[in-house]
């Protein structure tokens, strides 16, 4: 059975290199690399340190508007779909690279395998919520992290071909944890650990500012690991100035295990991520995210998670209480070989 995957963004590469070890045992596996993500600490690192065999087919199609972006996308990726001939053709997530992969798929009347389907934040102003509620309309095997995206995909009449598998990004942090990866990193501790990249909160002056503000006026250090994106906007609005004398360390995008080190070695993480939400929660790391909604609404039980969009006053008295964890949350670390064996039912 010949398998095309298609992946152009870090969280996509943490994803597929479960599923890649999994499914290269019985499956002709084909790997298509958009370029979304084209900075080398967003993308080569990942292959690198993760040991991800090299894509077949490497484009460069990163950059541009989202319409722009997304229609290269499917030009090129149509050409080699029709070429490969595959049985299925699998996506990740909710990005640019997802929509055209299953916009081509589905054209050409290819099954089409989504990963981490049924996700919803309700917020169509993200262009990840768009790309995510599509692809699951035109999917044929909708892989589920959890019971409540079920039900997000029963409420749009989606009832076929739905199954829970677990989080996927799961099987790699249960690896991380039983092999002690964090333990071996030298890192200062008394630390939060922040990301921001998406447009609401980087985009505007004032917004990231009201941010780098708030942060600047903890008692506690931040470390802020910075998309390319955010470092230009910093200097472009102004706001250097902000950031130097203050307790906020600004560093550049880290690879896999060196993100996780920081994570597992912090106070806890304050991100408008979605998946670092899911790795503090496993990392049993209290959370602040600088959003309005989630769609990982688990994570908030216990106030393990909590949404801060407009209260970053919040952050003065974070982490506020005890944190009961689930240690199921998501699965069990097997997602990848449930999901093979369900890609095997389609042959």
């Amino acid at each position: 059975m010949k398998v095309v995957a298609i992946i152009g963004a870090r969280p996509q590469f943490i994803k597929h290199y479960p599923f890649e070890r999994e499914a290269i045992k019985s499956l002709d596996l084909v790997t298509i690399h958009t370029g979304q993500h084209y900075d080398e600490n967003m993308s080569k690192v990942f292959f690198d340190q993760l040991g991800m065999q090299k894509p077949d087919y490497l484009l460069s199609l990163g950059g541009g508007s989202h319409g722009m972006q997304t229609g290269k996308m499917m030009i090129e990726i149509e050409q080699i779909v029709q070429k490969e001939k595959p049985d299925a053709v699998v996506v990740y997530g909710d990005t640019n690279s997802t929509l055209a992969g299953a916009l081509v798929a589905g054209k050409l009347h290819i099954p089409i395998v989504h990963i981490e389907a049924g996700l919803r934040s309700h917020n169509k102003e993200m262009p990840e919520e768009i790309n995510r509620v599509l692809t699951d309309h035109i999917s044929d095997l909708l892989l589920v992290p959890s019971q409540k995206s079920v039900d997000n995909l029963n409420q749009e009449g989606i009832t076929k071909g739905v199954h829970v598998v677990g989080d996927i990004m799961k099987d790699l942090i249960v690896e991380f944890q039983q092999k002690g990866i964090a333990e071996n990193k030298s890192l200062d501790e008394g630390y939060f650990y922040v990301t921001l990249h998406r447009p609401y909160n980087v985009d505007s002056k004032e917004r990231l500012k009201e941010i780098l503000t708030a942060l600047a006026g903890l008692k506690e250090n931040s470390i802020f690991t910075a998309h390319p994106r955010t470092r230009k906007r910093i200097e472009d609005f102004g706001l250097s100035d902000l950031i130097k004398g203050s307790k906020i360390k600004v560093i550049d995008p880290q690879p896999y295990f060196e993100n996780l080190s920081y994570l597992f070695h912090s106070n806890g993480l304050i991100t408008d991520s979605g998946g670092m939400q899911k790795e503090a929660y496993w990392m049993e790391k209290p959370c602040c995210t600088i959003r309005s909604e989630t769609e990982w609404v688990e994570t908030q039980d216990h106030s393990a998670n909590v949404l801060i969009f407009k209260n970053l006053d919040y952050l003065k008295q974070f982490p506020s209480e005890e944190i009961i964890y689930d240690k199921n949350l998501y699965g069990d670390g097997f997602a990848a070989k449930r999901i093979v064996n369900l890609l095997k039912s389609l042959g």
